[in-house]
């Protein structure tokens, strides 16, 4: 509510001083502000598939470049280092370049043709960036569980895999909830960069209008408060999984 009467005060201000504003290019009281606000929301449910797949991919590579990490063996050890060190070295930008452009040039060079649309370019990016994040997050959520549960577990005859997954994982995925949260929020956010690259999302639809339209001020508010929303809602669902998951664990 605080957000929605801060842009409603800017509007107003906007209507008081029509030569310093231009809020009449998102007014969804006129036919084309109403265009307008359409077509810069109809780049959400771009960032939102994106977004989506981008986390879910994420969430699986950082589990399976995680649990090497906690191998007893240096070898795996050290796959799972290098791999953090240096997708987490790459900016995000330069790796989507390379993606979008460079991947589809070796997939060439080994005798494969499989081009790659801005849509998959930015999912893969995304992804593939944010999983070394997400590894280092597995991995510190599961170190944090006490030794003894998995002896525990070993003791009632779970094998290694088995104590993970019944009785490591689901302790560690409950305390590691609000910092995988912040990723996918993280995500939400650097997907506007896929507007570089001709994806049609929030960010380059907001772009080609301000080309239009020729006000910046105006369209890039609206642009900041899609985000916001998108953002709030996660955060809810979260803090909504978060209580749901800690009255699970009373329960038990």
């Amino acid at each position: 509510m605080r957000y929605a009467a801060l842009l409603s005060l800017l509007l107003l201000a906007g209507c008081s001083s029509s030569s310093t504003w231009g809020w009449y290019v998102i007014d969804p009281t006129t036919a084309q502000g109403w265009t307008n606000v359409k077509f810069l929301v109809g780049g959400m449910w771009a960032t939102i598939q994106i977004s989506v797949i981008a986390a879910v991919l994420s969430i699986s590579i950082g589990l399976l470049v995680a649990l090497p990490g906690l191998s007893d063996r240096w070898g795996w050890r050290a796959v799972n280092r290098v791999y953090v060190e240096f997708i987490r070295a790459i900016p995000l930008l330069p790796m989507l370049f390379w993606v979008f452009y460079g991947l589809p040039i070796v997939f060439k060079s080994m005798g494969l043709n499989i081009p790659i649309d801005p849509f998959w370019g930015a999912i893969i990016t995304l992804a593939v960036s944010d999983s070394a994040f997400t590894a280092e997050i597995y991995r510190a959520g599961i170190q944090s569980i006490a030794r003894g549960q998995t002896e525990a577990a070993q003791t009632i005859g779970l094998s290694r895999w088995q104590s993970m997954r019944y009785v490591i994982l689901p302790q560690a995925i409950r305390r590691i909830l609000p910092p995988l949260a912040n990723q996918f929020i993280y995500i939400v956010k650097m997907s506007a960069f896929a507007s570089v690259i001709g994806m049609q999302e929030l960010t380059r639809r907001a772009n080609e209008l301000v080309v239009t339209e020729y006000r910046p001020l105006e369209i890039y508010t609206l642009l900041i408060f899609e985000y916001l929303v998108l953002v709030l809602i996660i955060s809810a669902g979260v803090r909504w999984l978060e209580r749901r998951m800690g009255a699970d664990e009373r329960a038990r």
